[in-house]
């Protein structure tokens, strides 16, 4: 009866029953596991930033693609000035230009300076699918973060 009422509770009493069963606590801030501080520079960057910098960066695309469509619109173009917009600046620098805005970077959780060009390519594309961006761990870190080693932080 016990499983049974657990999954009458709700999905939030399932998780506490599987997370006691793993002995596993639930973190106090997103990044603690990892090191993180719980606020300011170098702390997990906040749902709510990465949300608004990755609007920006649609919205920018946009608008590049639009200079070079003019007068029509530009269709399939904008996502190539995204994927650009997107992959080149994070190989680098390790932030596009709404990341930059919002103050956020992508770094990589083994600490090398470089996010690199397959790691920036790969979060590129899972972004695109939406779902591995969107699917987060009580780290802060969603799938696509997860697969190529990197977490996005405050600056």
């Amino acid at each position: 009866m016990r499983k049974v009422g657990s999954w009458l509770d709700g999905p939030k009493s399932a998780f506490k029953q599987a997370r006691e069963q793993a002995n596993e606590t639930r973190p106090e801030w997103r990044g603690q596991k990892l090191g993180l501080p719980e606020s300011g520079p170098g702390a997990a960057a906040p749902v709510g930033r990465r949300m608004a910098a990755f609007l920006i960066d649609i919205v920018l695309a946009a608008l590049v693609a639009a200079l070079f469509t003019a007068p029509d619109y530009p269709q399939n173009w904008s996502l190539v000035a995204w994927v650009v917009i997107t992959v080149v600046p994070v190989t680098f620098f390790g932030a596009t230009p709404g990341m930059a805005a919002m103050r956020i970077w992508v770094a990589r959780v083994d600490g090398a300076v470089m996010v690199g060009p397959w790691r920036a390519a790969v979060r590129c594309v899972l972004t695109a699918l939406i779902v591995p961006a969107v699917v987060w761990n009580f780290d802060g870190r969603s799938w696509h973060d997860r697969l190529t080693g990197t977490i996005v932080l405050r600056r």
